[in-house]
């Protein structure tokens, strides 16, 4: 049997992805006095709006 899809073709059928992907790690203090750090991707639609994340 004959390849169906090659991976040029492949490729030519992804989406190109508007706007950027943004690692954000927050620091909580516990109770003992500990640090957890939660990390979480947030997109965003320009690199300019990092400072606006909560």
């Amino acid at each position: 049997m004959a390849k169906q899809q090659s991976f040029a073709d492949k490729a030519k059928g992804k989406k190109k992805v508007e706007g950027v992907t943004v690692k954000v790690i927050k620091s909580v203090k516990s109770e003992k006095g500990t640090y957890k750090f939660n990390e979480k991707y947030v997109k965003l639609a320009d690199i300019s709006k990092v400072t606006e994340i909560k």
